[in-house]
C-alpha cells in the first residue's frame, strides 16, 4: 500500500490509475518468486519447448521410471541419457545399488527430452536425499551450440529445484566424447562445462567434473575405454565410479 500511494504521488495518478500500474509493475515479479539457480542464461536463442523422446523405447522406459518413483523410495535418482541408461550393470550394483540409487537414464534424450519427463511423473515420488544430473551430450550432437546446450542443463536445474528445494544435486560436467582433445565435440564439451559449472552454489548444487579420468596421459580418450568414442566399457565404468563415489560421500555427509 505505501508502494502504491508514493506511485500516486510521484506520478500525480488518480486512484484507479495508479493501482493499475501498480499492477503492472509488480506482476513482473511474483509474489514468492526467487531465483533457484544463480546462472545464465548463456545463449541468445530459443530454448527448445519440453517434449517428449521420439522414440518409443524411450517413452517406454519413461514411463518405467515413473512407477519406479512412485512404487518405491530412492535415496539417490541419477538422471540422464545413454550414458547413465547404460551404466555396466556390476558397476553399478558395487557403487550406487547400495545407496539406494534409481538408474533414471534414457537412451537418446537430450535436455527437454529430459525436462518433459520432470514434468510429467519422473518426480511424482517421494523426495530424494540428492540427485545426480548427467545430460547435454545428445545436445551438442544435435548441432546445438554449447551455449544453448548449458541453458537446456539449467533449465533442467530449474525444475529439479522448484520440485525439489531441498534436495541436493550433483551436477556432473559432460563427459569426454571423440579420441582426440581437439576434436569438435570434445572441444564443446569442455566449454558446456566452463558455462554450467556456474550454476553451482555449492549448498543446493555441486559440481563435479569427473571425466578426465577416462583419458591416458595424452589426453586421449581411447577405444578400450570408449569404443564408439562416447560410450564407455565396463572398466570405463569403473574408473567413474571411482570419481563419482567420493563425490557423493560429499554431498550427503552431515553438515557440520
Amino acid at each position: 500500500m505505501r508502494k502504491l500511494l508514493v506511485l500516486r504521488q510521484r506520478l500525480g495518478l488518480g486512484l484507479p490509475v495508479a493501482i493499475a500500474a501498480f499492477a503492472a509493475c509488480t506482476s513482473l515479479e511474483p509474489v514468492g518468486a526467487a531465483e533457484t539457480v544463480g546462472c545464465g542464461p548463456f545463449a541468445h536463442g530459443p530454448l527448445p519447448a519440453a517434449s517428449p523422446s521420439p522414440y518409443p523405447s524411450a517413452l517406454e522406459r519413461a514411463k518405467w521410471i515413473s512407477q519406479a518413483v512412485r512404487s518405491t523410495d530412492h535415496s539417490l535418482l541419477f538422471f540422464g541419457d545413454s550414458l547413465t541408461e547404460g551404466w555396466d550393470g556390476a558397476v553399478w550394483e558395487g557403487s550406487l545399488a547400495s545407496r539406494g540409487a534409481l538408474n533414471a537414464g534414457v537412451s537418446g534424450d537430450r535436455t527437454e527430452n529430459l525436462l518433459w519427463r520432470l514434468h510429467n511423473g519422473n518426480l511424482a515420488g517421494s523426495p530424494p536425499n540428492a540427485v545426480v544430473l548427467l545430460i547435454g551430450t545428445n545436445d551438442l550432437a544435435a548441432g546445438r551450440s554449447p551455449e544453448l546446450a548449458a541453458d537446456g542443463i539449467r533449465a533442467v536445474l530449474e525444475a529439479l529445484r522448484q520440485h525439489f528445494p531441498d534436495t541436493r544435486i550433483l551436477l556432473l560436467g559432460l563427459l569426454p566424447r571423440e579420441e582426440d582433445a581437439s576434436a569438435l565435440l570434445r572441444t564443446a564439451t569442455t566449454r558446456v562445462n566452463r558455462l554450467i559449472q556456474e550454476c553451482a552454489d555449492d549448498e543446493h548444487i555441486v559440481y563435479a567434473d569427473i571425466g578426465d579420468v577416462l583419458l591416458d596421459n595424452r589426453g586421449r580418450l581411447t577405444s578400450t575405454i570408449a569404443p564408439d568414442g562416447l560410450h564407455f566399457t565396463a572398466h570405463g565404468y569403473e574408473l567413474l565410479a571411482s570419481r563419482l563415489n567420493p563425490e557423493l560421500d560429499r554431498l550427503l555427509s552431515p553438515p557440520r
